[in-house]
């Protein structure tokens, strides 16, 4: 019997028999050359490919990589018009000052504006914290960049941060629980004077900065080279809620650190884990998410279920249930 010829199709549009050959892919690890033949799609797709030392043999692309690709072109348009923007906002500025509009924002300051490569959102969050006296909220998930440039950036925001300090403001930092342990993050804390205060949570949302409430820095991109600069009041102010959301559900970190005990002999890592379990993460995405590699993630999957019993992922979820640890992480304040 003639097989129908496969339709092409788009990673958006994957078909039944693609679906299913990939959810077998996934669950086994690899799947048989010839196994693929009913589904092509998928090594078109980018979904399957061979495996190194078996060519006759195709393994899984994760599916938080397939998805990383997906929404990739979608990131480059969006930064591509938001430059686009940026160039017509300056073309414009002078023309708009001789003839203002009635809108709450001043004409010279749009709404929203992208900064493009590091020494010139560097230069607008200095500026904007040069006329800050009141409060800056910050969410930092991660310790900050290694090398020479990792170096120069803490150089700079140290100085901008001191200052800010010194003229008698707050600084309220949400870190990743992931970085309790780093050092580097209490160093630079305690090199600070002033009302400077750090709490902790298992997932943190990209890079904010709220300055006195009036204006904020969010990235506008993956690696950091485009950001976003919004004055928008009523942006800001959702941002701003947010934090102070956060902040409520936060672990103290710094200048006194509150370490959260174990239940059951689970600890608190092992804890934010078991939740994401129930919800079907695969051990990438729980790694992405708590700010870990997969390799730790695993280390830590692996412990959680010698404390519980259990033999199998699925058994494993139903005893993360069974033993009410969730109850009592979901009931902290």
């Amino acid at each position: 019997m003639t097989r129908a010829p496969h339709a092409e199709h788009g990673l958006q549009d994957l078909c039944t028999a693609g679906t299913r050959l990939y959810e077998r892919a996934l669950d086994q690890g690899h799947i048989r050359a010839p196994d693929a033949a009913e589904a092509p799609c998928l090594v078109a797709l980018g979904l399957l490919h061979p495996a190194p030392a078996d060519p006759g043999r195709l393994e899984p692309v994760a599916p938080a990589v397939a998805l990383d690709r997906l929404l990739r072109g979608p990131r480059v348009r969006i930064a591509g018009e938001w430059r686009r923007q940026e160039l017509l906002a300056e073309l414009f500025a002078p023309l708009m000052r001789l003839a203002p509009g009635s809108g709450t924002v001043p004409a010279s300051t749009p709404a929203l504006r992208l900064l493009s490569g590091t020494r010139r959102i560097n230069q607008a969050i200095a500026e904007a914290m040069a006329q800050a006296r009141e409060e800056i909220l910050c969410i930092q998930p991660h310790a900050g960049m290694v090398g020479e440039r990792g170096t120069a950036a803490e150089s700079v925001a140290y100085e901008r941060d001191k200052s800010f300090l010194d003229r008698g403001g707050r600084v309220r930092t949400l870190y990743q629980n992931t970085l309790f342990h780093v050092q580097t993050v209490y160093t630079y804390a305690e090199s600070l004077k002033g009302d400077n205060v750090a709490r902790g949570l298992d997932e943190v949302p990209d890079r904010l900065i709220v300055v006195d409430r009036s204006v904020a820095f969010l990235p506008a991109d993956d690696d950091g080279s485009t950001a976003l600069e919004v004055r928008h009041p009523a942006l800001v102010g959702y941002f701003a809620t947010a934090f102070a959301r956060l902040w409520h559900l936060a672990t103290p970190m710094f200048p006194k650190a509150e370490h959260r005990p174990s239940v059951n002999g689970v600890t608190p890592r092992q804890q934010a884990i078991a939740a994401l379990l129930v919800e079907g993460h695969t051990d990438a995405v729980i790694a992405a998410r708590l700010g870990m590699n997969i390799r730790t993630a695993r280390v830590h999957i692996a412990k959680l279920a010698a404390t519980l019993g259990s033999e199998s992922r699925a058994q494993l979820g139903y005893l993360i249930g069974e033993s009410g640890i969730l109850k009592d992480r979901e009931g902290r304040p």
